[in-house]
């Protein structure tokens, strides 16, 4: 192809792209008035309405309130609206902050899932914000922070967390290599590191370093380092997130210090790795016991946070659930759907025999996990929201979703969930001033919806929740009607649509139909 027919070729796929991004958003406006809506605000205060809210700048410049319940509203009290100004009428509807999703890998290569993807299912479920935990290197994840900074690209904002040691020429092996790796991360421009676990003196050295120069951390403590670091040992060198709960059961041991591994256990097949896994907290100390209660109490003091991820295991207690989710059909990638599938290669593919007795387990796995999530929560320990999509059968933003509904079964009130999804997520990530509830001051991130999310948390899926009118009609009420990014206004059911397209591509470029594992057609 010469340069002139390929810069054509580029100026056209521009245009097409930048028409499509008009189509499915608009802003950011002089002002914009979101006007009548029920207020759910993230602190944990209960719905108020109707209200006003005005945005200037991307800044939210007031909260009116205009009005009382079954009350016409008074013209008079309404903010008016310059010359500019962009107006929604949200009547009926409920406006909550943009939701943080504080485990977000954006997409992956063995998942054949591309940003675009992903930022487009994430935004039509009123995820605004994502903390990615390492991914495709920090070149390529600041490189997309910064175009979402832009609004050049349909994306939330973007908290890039780096792999520790991702990009080093040799493994990190010595406290000194530990130290100048934090440092040349924070010189990126990395906004955290996520771990693994390491030795003790590495793990010590660059929680220190990244203390120090004012970072923020996470981890997932693998089995293959928790035996001698867990997350007591992280919380007190400086970590301020755990992620999933590896490393807690070890922390509430008190007649072993390693996990009852069957002697012919093997870390690479994932079946054992996940069986086991499903076993460990029958392991630990029991709920409310004295060991039970000094873990808890002390990474109370610490201030740490935690992140569960109670969805990312789900298939593990319900394997056809996972599997059979509605949205498959439609969101779904073919590529995704062969990662999902059995195998012993594709990290989370570990069904090479699960069956009743594993699911079992994990569902008492669930019960004692969640119990200790709710008393933390109970005792004013922080927990956020995380949804670690891409693996084991959870697709973006509907995962999000599902993620909320687990935090209810552990015991977690409605409003508690919204400020978990919300303000918790933003005082974990060190921006609890910019984003996190609505409130003046705080940036325009927003999702409204036409249903009451309180009542029922299935009416945020993309595809609804299901319903019965008075004539005996079957309906879905609900997904979420507008996500606001920086005062930039996107139709939620016009994103899903978009993803749909990609999904039906996809599909007809293959000639491809999603079977169930070992069914032919």
């Amino acid at each position: 192809m010469n340069i002139k027919k390929y810069l054509f070729c580029a100026l056209i796929l521009f245009i097409c792209r930048s028409s499509l991004a008009q189509d499915l958003s608009e802003g950011p406006f002089s002002q914009l008035i979101i006007r009548g809506a029920t207020l759910i605000n993230g602190n944990g205060s209960p719905p108020r309405g109707p209200v006003d809210i005005v945005v200037e700048n991307n800044r939210i410049k007031n909260i009116a309130v205009v009005g009382y319940p079954g009350v016409p509203i008074d013209p008079v009290k309404r903010p008016k609206l310059k010359p500019g100004g962009k107006e929604i009428d949200a009547k009926g509807k409920y406006i909550l902050p943009g939701f943080v999703d504080m485990h977000g890998h954006i997409g992956g290569v063995a998942q054949g899932a591309e940003a675009d993807y992903v930022f487009k299912l994430w935004m039509a479920h009123g995820v605004t914000t994502v903390r990615e935990p390492s991914g495709r290197g920090i070149d390529w994840t600041l490189k997309l922070k910064r175009s979402s900074e832009k609004n050049e690209i349909i994306a939330p904002r973007i908290f890039a967390y780096t792999g520790f040691g991702q990009g080093s020429k040799e493994p990190i092996s010595t406290v000194e290599m530990a130290r100048n790796w934090v440092r040349e991360n924070a010189k990126k421009g990395a906004d955290g590191i996520k771990f693994f676990g390491a030795a003790p003196e590495i793990m010590t050295a660059a929680l220190d370093e990244n203390k120090k120069l004012g970072l923020r951390s996470a981890c997932h403590h693998a089995q293959t380092d928790v035996a001698r670091w867990n997350v007591l040992n992280s919380a007190r060198a400086g970590l301020t997130t755990m992620e999933h709960w590896y490393g807690l059961p070890e922390a509430l041991f008190d007649d072993k210090t390693v996990q009852h591994y069957p002697l012919d256990y093997n870390y690479q097949n994932e079946q054992h790795r996940f069986e086991e896994a499903g076993k460990l907290w029958k392991q630990a100390a029991k709920p409310y016991s004295d060991h039970w209660n000094k873990v808890m109490n002390e990474l109370l003091e610490l201030d740490f946070t935690l992140d569960p991820t109670f969805n990312i295991y789900e298939a593990s207690r319900d394997l056809q659930r996972a599997r059979r989710a509605e949205w498959h059909e439609d969101y779904t990638l073919p590529s995704l759907w062969r990662f999902y599938q059995p195998s012993k290669i594709s990290h989370g593919s570990y069904w090479h025999d699960w069956g009743t007795e594993q699911e079992v387990a994990w569902r008492e796995n669930y019960r004692l996990w969640m119990t200790f999530i709710n008393e933390y929560k109970n005792r004013g320990g922080r927990v956020t929201v995380g949804s670690d999509s891409g693996f084991i059968f959870q697709l973006y933003g509907f995962a999000y979703v599902r993620e909320l509904e687990l935090l209810r079964e552990a015991g977690f009130h409605p409003l508690e969930i919204i400020r978990s999804a919300t303000l918790n997520g933003a005082e974990a990530l060190g921006v609890p001033d910019k984003i996190g509830s609505v409130e003046v001051g705080k940036y325009a991130d927003f999702v409204i919806v036409d249903e009451n999310p309180l009542k029922n948390l299935k009416v945020l899926y993309g595809t609804g929740a299901v319903r019965l009118t008075e004539d005996n009609k079957v309906i879905r009420a609900g997904g979420v009607k507008y996500t606001v990014k920086d005062g930039v206004i996107y139709d939620a059911k016009k994103l899903l649509a978009d993803v749909k397209r990609m999904v039906d591509e996809a599909k007809e470029k293959e000639d491809f139909k999603i079977l169930q594992p070992g069914i032919k057609e």
